[in-house]
Order: structure tokens, then sequence, then C-alpha cells
């Protein structure tokens, strides 16, 4: 077992030996023991993964939408999906965005200052071209001790302020609408503000107050 553990480790690394350690995919479940990992952490290419006798794990790949949900063996965590060895693995594709998932500082002020150049008699319609959330309640990454405001950009809706203390943060950084029984509007297009960060965003239309998967509805302000 531990030859052919070995030899498909060995494989990933030679034919990605220079991949960046930048997160990959989140863990959205964690079942029985699993060493090192622990819900909402995320996962780089190259992390190995093992899973004991009824263990599992449910994995969310930020790139490329791909929810696995992986029971026992050893976990080769890659860029769009895992390579899963004396274990079972059930793979489904989220309705998902990853301009949402992964955000940087200057894409975030590029798409306020898009949004709000739309705004006008001949501006032409753009809320298709924003990140799409494909859940009501967002799950925002933020910066315990910051304040995160949300302002609907195209219609009327009052203001959402929330302070991110620490006891309302999940695992420190993230902020759970859904846990705070908070929600947004389906087909609405929204600014979130972060400190000097402003970032454009919208709700699909079809979205509902349904369980969602976390790739599907989590906004990345840092």
């Amino acid at each position: 077992m531990k030859s052919l553990i070995g030899a498909f480790v060995g494989a990933f690394c030679l034919a990605a030996p220079a991949l960046a350690q930048t997160p990959a995919a989140i863990v959205e479940d964690v079942q029985g023991k699993v060493d090192g990992i622990a819900f909402m952490d995320y996962v780089a290419p190259g992390k190995i993964i093992k899973l004991g006798p009824k263990a599992s794990i449910t994995l969310s790949y930020l790139k490329s939408c791909e929810r696995e949900t992986i029971s026992e063996g050893v976990v080769l965590v890659g860029t769009e999906q895992s390579i899963v060895q004396l274990g079972e693995v059930k793979r489904e594709k989220v309705p998902c965005d990853t301009n949402a998932a992964k955000l940087s500082e200057r894409q975030a002020n590029q798409s306020a200052a898009t949004s709000f150049r739309s705004v006008g008699p001949d501006a032409k319609s753009t809320p298709s071209k924003l990140p799409t959330l494909y859940g009501v309640a967002p799950l925002v990454q933020a910066r315990s001790g910051s304040t995160l405001v949300i302002e609907r950009t195209d219609g009327k809706e009052p203001t959402i302020t929330v302070p991110l203390r620490n006891e309302t943060m999940v695992g420190g950084k993230f902020y759970d609408f859904a846990k705070a029984g908070k929600s947004l509007t389906p087909g609405g297009s929204y600014l979130a503000i972060l400190g000097a960060k402003r970032y454009a965003f919208q709700i699909d239309a079809s979205a509902t107050s349904s369980p969602t998967p976390i790739i599907g509805r989590l906004l990345r302000l840092e």
C-alpha cells in the first residue's frame, strides 16, 4: 500500500513541481478523525489527507467548482480535483463563480468602478459581468475587527452593517449570513465595503434560501 501511495504522490510532484501554495479547495465538511484538517480550512495543491476507517471529507475546488465527498483512503489535493487511492469519491459540479471565490484588492476596486460607471440612462446592462453568488446568504471571508457594509446598487434596500467580531465569525475568518439569519435579494446587485475595498457582486436570480454549497456563496474579500 505504501508503494502505491508513494507512486501517485511522486507522479503528482514530478508533474507540478512549481505549484504555488495558493488555496485550491475549501473543506466543507469533516466526519470522523482526520488529522490536520478542520471545517472551513483551505488546502493547497499537493496536500496529502489521510482518512481513517469511517472518516470522510468534503472538498470544494475554487477553480473548477467541483465538489467531492471522499470516504476513507488517501487524498492528494490537486488544482481542480483530487486523486484518491484506497477510498471512495463522489463528485458533482455545483453552481459557483470563480471570480467571487478568488478576488484580489485591485480586482475588487475595478469591479466596483465598473458597477458605478454602469449607472445612468445610456449605460448598458452590466450585472451579468459581475461575480455571482448562487445563494442569498453570502459566506464572506474577511478580517475580524473590521466592519462589513453591504449596499444595494440597483434598487432600494436597507444597508446592512456588520461589525466583524471573533464571536460571530466562523473559524475566525468567515462571516456567515445564513448563520446570522440575514439574506440578500435574488437578482440584486450589491456593493460590499470593507475598509478601503469596494467589491461589486450580484445574487443569481434563481438563488433561494435553501441550503447552498459553500463554494456557491463564498465571497473572499481578503
